[in-house]
Protein backbone atom coordinates (compact mmCIF):
# COMPACT_ATOMS: atom_id res chain seq x y z
CA UNK A 1 0.00 0.00 0.00
CA UNK A 2 1.33 3.42 -0.97
CA UNK A 3 2.14 5.87 1.82
CA UNK A 4 1.15 9.40 0.80
CA UNK A 5 3.45 11.04 3.33
CA UNK A 6 6.57 11.08 1.06
CA UNK A 7 4.56 12.73 -1.71
CA UNK A 8 3.14 15.37 0.62
CA UNK A 9 6.61 16.02 2.03
CA UNK A 10 8.00 16.30 -1.51
CA UNK A 11 5.51 18.96 -2.55
CA UNK A 12 5.91 20.81 0.73
CA UNK A 13 9.66 20.90 0.08
CA UNK A 14 9.16 21.99 -3.54
CA UNK A 15 6.73 24.77 -2.62
CA UNK A 16 8.92 26.24 0.13
CA UNK A 17 12.07 25.93 -1.99
CA UNK A 18 10.41 27.57 -5.01
CA UNK A 19 9.06 30.47 -2.95
CA UNK A 20 12.43 31.17 -1.34
CA UNK A 21 14.24 30.76 -4.66
CA UNK A 22 11.89 33.25 -6.32
CA UNK A 23 12.73 35.87 -3.68
CA UNK A 24 16.47 35.15 -3.80
CA UNK A 25 16.80 34.81 -7.58
CA UNK A 26 15.24 38.09 -8.70
CA UNK A 27 18.06 40.34 -7.37
CA UNK A 28 20.71 37.84 -8.49
CA UNK A 29 19.23 37.60 -12.01
CA UNK A 30 18.83 41.39 -12.20
CA UNK A 31 22.46 41.93 -11.25
CA UNK A 32 23.72 39.28 -13.68
CA UNK A 33 21.63 40.72 -16.52
CA UNK A 34 22.74 44.34 -16.14
CA UNK A 35 26.04 44.32 -14.27
CA UNK A 36 29.34 44.98 -16.03
CA UNK A 37 31.42 43.99 -13.02
CA UNK A 38 34.62 42.04 -13.54
CA UNK A 39 33.49 39.41 -11.06
CA UNK A 40 30.29 38.73 -13.02
CA UNK A 41 31.75 35.61 -14.78
CA UNK A 42 32.72 34.20 -11.38
CA UNK A 43 29.23 34.72 -9.95
CA UNK A 44 27.64 33.24 -13.08
CA UNK A 45 29.92 30.22 -12.78
CA UNK A 46 29.05 29.68 -9.13
CA UNK A 47 25.32 29.97 -9.85
CA UNK A 48 25.62 27.47 -12.72
CA UNK A 49 27.77 24.90 -10.92
CA UNK A 50 24.80 22.71 -9.86
CA UNK A 51 24.07 22.14 -13.56
CA UNK A 52 27.33 20.25 -14.07
CA UNK A 53 28.27 18.89 -10.64
CA UNK A 54 26.89 15.54 -9.51
CA UNK A 55 24.36 16.12 -6.73
CA UNK A 56 26.35 13.83 -4.45
CA UNK A 57 29.33 16.22 -4.66
CA UNK A 58 27.23 19.17 -3.50
CA UNK A 59 25.52 16.97 -0.93
CA UNK A 60 28.85 15.74 0.45
CA UNK A 61 30.26 19.23 0.99
CA UNK A 62 27.02 20.46 2.53
CA UNK A 63 27.02 17.41 4.79
CA UNK A 64 30.57 18.19 5.90
CA UNK A 65 29.83 21.92 6.36
CA UNK A 66 26.63 21.40 8.36
CA UNK A 67 27.90 18.57 10.53
CA UNK A 68 28.13 19.52 14.24
CA UNK A 69 31.57 17.91 14.16
CA UNK A 70 32.82 20.85 12.08
CA UNK A 71 33.24 24.49 13.12
CA UNK A 72 30.40 25.97 11.03
CA UNK A 73 27.91 23.24 11.84
CA UNK A 74 28.84 23.41 15.51
CA UNK A 75 28.36 27.20 15.52
CA UNK A 76 24.91 26.85 13.93
CA UNK A 77 23.95 24.23 16.50
CA UNK A 78 25.21 26.05 19.59
CA UNK A 79 24.29 29.65 18.68
CA UNK A 80 21.20 29.31 16.50
CA UNK A 81 19.94 25.91 17.54
CA UNK A 82 20.06 24.74 13.90
CA UNK A 83 21.06 21.19 13.07
CA UNK A 84 20.72 21.09 9.30
CA UNK A 85 21.80 17.54 8.57
CA UNK A 86 19.02 14.94 8.64
CA UNK A 87 16.39 17.67 8.97
CA UNK A 88 13.73 19.23 6.76
CA UNK A 89 15.39 22.63 7.09
CA UNK A 90 18.59 21.12 5.72
CA UNK A 91 16.64 19.72 2.77
CA UNK A 92 15.28 23.18 2.02
CA UNK A 93 18.71 24.82 2.07
CA UNK A 94 20.26 22.05 -0.05
CA UNK A 95 17.38 22.28 -2.53
CA UNK A 96 17.78 26.05 -2.82
CA UNK A 97 21.46 25.67 -3.68
CA UNK A 98 20.88 22.78 -6.08
CA UNK A 99 17.92 24.36 -7.92
CA UNK A 100 19.27 27.94 -7.99
CA UNK A 101 20.27 28.02 -11.70
CA UNK A 102 16.86 26.71 -12.75
CA UNK A 103 15.27 29.84 -11.31
CA UNK A 104 18.02 32.38 -12.00
CA UNK A 105 18.73 31.60 -15.66
CA UNK A 106 15.21 32.07 -17.09
CA UNK A 107 14.72 35.30 -15.13
CA UNK A 108 18.15 36.56 -16.16
CA UNK A 109 17.30 35.79 -19.80
CA UNK A 110 14.01 37.67 -19.43
CA UNK A 111 15.78 40.76 -18.09
CA UNK A 112 18.51 40.60 -20.75
CA UNK A 113 16.00 40.35 -23.60
CA UNK A 114 13.94 43.36 -22.53
CA UNK A 115 13.92 46.37 -24.82
CA UNK A 116 16.30 48.90 -23.26
CA UNK A 117 13.93 51.71 -24.26
CA UNK A 118 11.44 50.50 -21.63
CA UNK A 119 14.04 50.96 -18.90
CA UNK A 120 15.20 54.31 -20.27
CA UNK A 121 11.62 55.58 -20.41
CA UNK A 122 11.07 54.63 -16.76
CA UNK A 123 14.19 56.50 -15.69
CA UNK A 124 13.23 59.56 -17.77
CA UNK A 125 9.87 59.61 -15.94
CA UNK A 126 11.76 59.75 -12.66
CA UNK A 127 11.21 56.18 -11.52
CA UNK A 128 13.78 54.74 -9.14
CA UNK A 129 15.57 51.46 -9.88
CA UNK A 130 13.42 49.65 -7.33
CA UNK A 131 10.18 51.04 -8.74
CA UNK A 132 11.32 50.28 -12.28
CA UNK A 133 12.10 46.71 -11.28
CA UNK A 134 8.74 45.99 -9.66
CA UNK A 135 6.45 48.17 -11.78
CA UNK A 136 8.08 47.89 -15.20
CA UNK A 137 10.59 45.05 -15.57
CA UNK A 138 8.93 42.19 -13.70
CA UNK A 139 5.48 42.68 -15.32
CA UNK A 140 7.19 42.49 -18.72
CA UNK A 141 8.96 39.20 -18.05
CA UNK A 142 6.03 37.17 -16.71
CA UNK A 143 6.77 34.21 -19.05
CA UNK A 144 10.34 34.08 -17.74
CA UNK A 145 9.12 34.21 -14.15
CA UNK A 146 6.68 31.39 -14.76
CA UNK A 147 9.38 29.37 -16.49
CA UNK A 148 11.74 29.78 -13.54
CA UNK A 149 9.04 28.85 -11.04
CA UNK A 150 8.05 25.70 -12.93
CA UNK A 151 11.61 24.54 -13.57
CA UNK A 152 12.69 25.10 -9.96
CA UNK A 153 9.59 23.34 -8.63
CA UNK A 154 9.94 20.37 -10.99
CA UNK A 155 13.67 20.07 -10.34
CA UNK A 156 13.12 20.04 -6.58
CA UNK A 157 10.44 17.36 -6.90
CA UNK A 158 12.87 15.16 -8.82
CA UNK A 159 15.87 15.53 -6.49
CA UNK A 160 17.41 12.36 -5.15
CA UNK A 161 21.14 12.35 -4.48
CA UNK A 162 21.42 15.62 -2.62
CA UNK A 163 18.34 15.05 -0.43
CA UNK A 164 19.58 11.57 0.44
CA UNK A 165 23.00 12.94 1.44
CA UNK A 166 21.64 15.77 3.57
CA UNK A 167 18.38 14.37 4.85
CA UNK A 168 18.91 10.64 4.89
CA UNK A 169 15.77 8.52 4.92
CA UNK A 170 13.68 9.51 7.94
CA UNK A 171 9.95 8.77 7.48
CA UNK A 172 7.77 11.84 7.93
CA UNK A 173 10.79 14.13 8.17
CA UNK A 174 13.18 13.72 5.22
CA UNK A 175 11.85 10.76 3.24
CA UNK A 176 10.67 12.36 0.00
CA UNK A 177 9.05 10.59 -2.96
CA UNK A 178 12.25 9.93 -4.92
CA UNK A 179 13.75 8.16 -1.91
CA UNK A 180 10.51 6.26 -1.32
CA UNK A 181 10.65 4.97 -4.92
CA UNK A 182 14.25 3.84 -4.41
CA UNK A 183 13.30 2.04 -1.19
CA UNK A 184 10.39 0.24 -2.82
CA UNK A 185 12.54 -0.86 -5.77
CA UNK A 186 15.20 -2.17 -3.38
CA UNK A 187 12.48 -4.10 -1.54
CA UNK A 188 11.20 -5.34 -4.93
CA UNK A 189 7.80 -3.72 -4.30
CA UNK A 190 7.50 -2.66 -7.91
CA UNK A 191 3.75 -2.10 -7.71
CA UNK A 192 4.14 0.57 -5.01
CA UNK A 193 7.15 2.10 -6.76
CA UNK A 194 5.07 2.31 -9.91
CA UNK A 195 2.30 4.16 -8.07
CA UNK A 196 4.75 6.74 -6.72
CA UNK A 197 6.33 7.13 -10.15
CA UNK A 198 3.03 7.45 -12.00
CA UNK A 199 1.84 10.09 -9.53
CA UNK A 200 4.97 12.18 -10.03
CA UNK A 201 4.82 11.65 -13.80
CA UNK A 202 1.18 12.77 -13.98
CA UNK A 203 1.77 15.87 -11.86
CA UNK A 204 4.88 16.86 -13.84
CA UNK A 205 3.00 16.38 -17.11
CA UNK A 206 0.10 18.55 -15.96
CA UNK A 207 2.41 21.33 -14.78
CA UNK A 208 4.35 21.41 -18.05
CA UNK A 209 1.16 21.25 -20.10
CA UNK A 210 -0.23 24.20 -18.15
CA UNK A 211 2.91 26.24 -18.86
CA UNK A 212 2.83 25.39 -22.56
CA UNK A 213 -0.82 26.42 -22.79
CA UNK A 214 -0.25 29.69 -20.91
CA UNK A 215 3.09 30.63 -22.48
CA UNK A 216 2.61 29.21 -25.94
CA UNK A 217 5.66 26.95 -25.76
CA UNK A 218 7.88 29.57 -24.14
CA UNK A 219 9.30 27.19 -21.54
CA UNK A 220 12.13 25.64 -23.52
CA UNK A 221 12.73 28.80 -25.55
CA UNK A 222 13.37 30.55 -22.26
CA UNK A 223 16.00 28.00 -21.30
CA UNK A 224 17.82 28.27 -24.61
CA UNK A 225 18.30 32.00 -24.56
Amino acid sequence: MMDWQPLLLTFKLALITTLLLFIISIPIAYWLAFSKSRIKPIIETLVSMPLVLPPTVIGFYLLVAFSPANAFGNWLDENLGLRLIFSFEGLVLASIIYSLPFMVHPIQAGFANLNSKIIEAAYVLGKSKTTTLFKVLLPNIKPSLLTGIVLAFAHTVGEFGIVLMIGGNIPGKTKVASIAIYDEVEAMNYDVANKYSLTLFAIAFCILLFVYVINGGYLWKGRGR
